[in-house]
């Protein structure tokens, strides 16, 4: 008698599952739980950018200060999502989504309250394990649910709505802007926090690993510290300067936690991620592109909104619309990538969006005070043909290089390098704009009060502010802080468009031509 391996009776048992639920709520009804709850997560990631200018005044915030706010919340995704997705694989992935809402929504709400930097960070820390807990299941979800003919499709769809979700955010947090002040953001993402929690109870199955594996505690506190260290040593690096002890001190954790990770992860029998899955050409180089496409994304969001309500004087909301043009073009672009990769193939699909993604910051960084909103237009659309090929088909090579049963640990570590790169995109573009900033302001900033010229250095917002109380005489420092932000602004995107741009290369020569699949 032939017997049936394990691997592929768990794989069918998860697809029955799958397919009885979808069954009651319709794939339909899956896809649209999933990417609401998707929509909220990645939302918060990008809505509070537009909230910078205003929360550098209400709070006195300095760069390094809005550089954490915004970064807090992505760091705690980025540092927890592995775990917490295996976790998922173990008790449910809709129950720990379920109560990842939970968790965001009442700190978000607690957020709203925040009358300190320090305070506003903690809170976001708290939002981003909520999310944390919310990410993993989403995608693990659609492919465990889907049939294997739908999957590739319901995959591009999630990837669409993962990068148009932050457009969406911004949207939203512009729309509130207008009338109420950077509170409302923080009230308006508990309330949605309730509805997807109800979405998922609703409209989601409940799919597990049939045989989980045991908790892997070393390698989560291995990969959490890791991150977080690795964050904090480039925005303190580039705050306090890279020789200084906390910045030596937080690199030296970095490598020695991620070489514990590797080292122990190498010799457990059932790691949380095996560092040998690595050495598959797929994962890792779909892992790379999502991590550098997102590194440049929420790193581009951080600084390309400011310039936008800054420089252009955009409100939040006319700063917001102007980003829609990504939307536009990544939603259709990311539906139409599992046909171009059957027609040309898997590696030359990476590194064409991963390409256009670093022309279209290369574009941007080109722009003065004087450019206007067309050429800035012209490097957004550019981009976002790269960000809808690149993160697509990236997200299909990852999932599909683990087996049905471990797609929450796939869906994880998807959810990891895409929060690992935004959380690096952030802190590095936003590190390497403050100091050029700081370093290119005028000289006579040291005329004015000490107060107002520390101010006018904390920030662009602050300088502005500051040039707008002088009266006449404010008009040369307006230009002086303006053409600092654009020195700050043009050094952070040339610097990660040629990192995007050399995985672009690294994918056209090392990645595997045929994507892998998980059947």
């Amino acid at each position: 008698m032939s017997t049936i391996p394990q691997h592929q009776t768990d794989d069918r048992a998860g697809e029955s599952l799958g397919a009885v639920a979808a069954g009651r709520a319709g794939h339909n009804g899956v896809l649209a739980a999933m990417c609401l709850a998707l929509v909220l997560v990645v939302a918060s990631v990008s809505a509070l950018n537009l909230a910078l200018p205003d929360l550098a005044l209400d709070l006195s915030a300095t760069n390094g200060s809005l550089t954490w706010i915004a970064d807090a919340y992505t760091v705690a995704l980025a540092a927890l999502v592995l775990p917490l997705g295996a976790i998922g694989d173990r008790l449910g992935r809709r129950n720990v989504l379920v109560a990842g809402t939970v968790v965001f929504g009442a700190a978000s709400l607690a957020a709203s309250f925040a009358d300190s930097t320090t305070t506003l960070i903690v809170w976001r820390v708290v939002m981003g394990i909520g999310a944390a807990m919310i990410m993993p299941g989403t995608l693990s979800t659609i492919t465990a649910a889907f049939p294997p003919e739908q999957r590739a499709k319901g995959v591009a769809t999630w990837s669409g709505f993962a990068a148009a979700g932050a457009i969406l955010g911004m949207l939203a947090a512009g729309t509130l802007l207008e009338w109420y002040s950077w509170r409302s953001i923080f009230v308006t993402g508990a309330a949605v926090a309730l509805v997807a929690a109800l979405a998922g109870i609703l409209l989601a199955p409940d799919t597990k690993d049939p045989h989980p594996e045991p908790p892997d505690v070393p390698g989560a506190v291995c990969t959490a510290l890791g991150i977080g260290t690795l964050v904090f040593a480039i925005i303190e690096g580039n705050e306090q300067g890279w020789t200084q002890p906390p910045a030596v001190a937080a690199l030296v954790v970095t490598v020695l936690a991620f070489t514990a990770y590797a080292w122990l992860g190498l010799r457990n029998e059932h790691p949380l991620l095996d560092p040998a899955l690595f050495g598959i050409r797929g994962f890792r180089a779909g892992a790379i592109t999502v991590l550098v496409q997102f590194m440049a994304v929420f790193g581009f969001f951080f600084v390309g909104l400011q310039y936008l309500q800054l420089i252009l004087g955009y409100s939040p909301l006319k700063a917001a619309v102007a980003l829609v043009p990504v939307a536009v073009v990544v939603l259709p672009t990311s539906q139409l990538t599992p046909r171009l990769v059957r027609r040309v193939g898997m590696k030359v699909t990476m590194a064409a969006g991963l390409a256009l993604l670093s022309a279209g910051l290369f574009v941007i960084s080109r722009i003065d005070v004087d450019s206007g909103y067309l050429p800035f237009l012209g490097g957004l659309v550019l981009a976002g043909f790269g960000i809808g090929l690149s993160g697509a088909v990236g997200t299909s090579a990852i999932t599909g290089s683990l087996g049905r049963g471990r797609q929450g640990v796939a869906s994880a570590m998807n959810d990891t390098t895409r929060e690992v790169g935004s959380a690096v995109g952030i802190a590095l573009m936003g590190s390497i704009y403050g100091s050029h900033y700081r370093s290119s302001l005028p000289a006579s900033l040291d005329q004015l009060p000490a107060e107002a010229a520390s101010a006018a250095r904390d920030s662009a917002a602050a300088g502005l502010h500051v040039a707008d109380r002088l009266g006449v005489g404010g008009a040369a420092l307006a230009d002086g802080v303006k053409a600092a932000f654009m020195d700050g602004l043009s050094a952070s995107l040339v610097a990660v468009g040629a990192l995007v741009l050399a995985a672009a290369v690294g994918c056209l020569f090392r990645a595997p031509r045929t994507p892998p699949t998980s059947d």
